[in-house]
């Protein structure tokens, strides 16, 4: 249950995170939720993995977004040099 709740976490996160992020994006809607999911995800397992939270505790939507928002970047700027 815990892996369905990160996905739908993300989707949001990566729509929120897409609003945060200054610059222009050209990704489309479902390249933002994809790579919410995957931010939420990796934000989430490593955050609780070094025990800085539990589940569903709000820390892990604050990381989550953070994850987001990296992973955005990461893309963005991967995107730009091809």
């Amino acid at each position: 249950m815990s892996f369905i709740v990160m996905i739908v976490v993300g989707l949001i996160v990566g729509l929120i995170a897409r609003a945060i992020m200054p610059g222009e994006q050209k990704m489309g809607i479902v390249l933002t939720c994809i790579l919410g999911i995957v931010g939420a995800l990796i934000a989430g397992y490593l955050g609780q993995a070094l025990g800085w939270y539990g589940p569903g505790e709000a820390p892990g939507w604050i990381a989550s977004i953070v994850g987001a928002i990296i992973v955005l970047g990461i893309v963005g700027l991967i995107r730009k040099r091809s």
